[in-house]
């Protein structure tokens, strides 16, 4: 990871601690985790609060091409460092919880949604919309990679009875800074994608 990232995040995680889920950016044992699954058949990937980019640059390093990959980045530093690092990358400076508003994709196109946003501090409100923003535009059977630094998964579960998801562990490591976890959330099979 280069210094300059390291800085950035940091610098990023001073300013807004519950904006920035942690103090460093993520290493490549938990971007190995958060991309395992991932194919480059599976589709247009969605990526929330990339930071600097370590996920990404595992998804590519797994044969994603760098055009199947929007990035959606709250922090105007993060966004145009990304948009210069993965320049064929769609790059969006915007609010994760914005996904429903914004009409990002027409109908269910994404395969696969990569998130490190720090959905456990989040208010129920702002973790259910991007939740629903997310798998509105999702194709049936897809997943929501979740990264968190926590004992269990982020999302309450109230927020995945309501939306009709369910979440298991997918992997665990102590290479990272902080030790981190991976969730995988996909859709009940008795949902229907136009419940939530």
């Amino acid at each position: 990871m280069p210094v300059s990232d390291a800085l950035a995040f940091l610098r990023a995680w001073i300013s807004n601690p519950l904006r920035v889920a942690a103090v460093a950016p993520s290493g490549s044992a938990v971007a190995s985790l958060m991309t395992q699954d991932i194919t480059p058949g599976i589709g247009p990937i969605l990526e929330l609060g990339p930071g600097t980019g370590p996920f990404t640059q595992a998804l590519l390093e797994r044969g994603v091409p760098e055009q199947n990959i929007t990035l959606v980045e709250y922090d105007a530093t993060f966004a145009r460092l990304l948009a210069r690092r993965f320049p064929l990358a769609r790059v969006l400076h915007m609010d994760a919880a914005e996904l429903t508003a914004t009409g990002l994709y027409a109908g269910a196109t994404v395969g696969a949604v990569i998130s490190g946003l720090g959905i456990l501090a989040m208010p129920t409100d702002k973790a259910s919309a991007i939740l629903r923003g997310a798998f509105a535009c999702m194709v049936p059977g897809g997943a929501f990679y979740q990264i968190t630094y926590g004992p269990r998964c982020p999302v309450p579960q109230a927020i995945l009875d309501r939306l009709g998801l369910k979440a298991e562990r997918t992997g665990w490591t102590m290479r990272n800074l902080p030790p981190a976890s991976v969730y995988r959330i996909m859709r009940h099979r008795s949902i229907l994608p136009s419940a939530l």
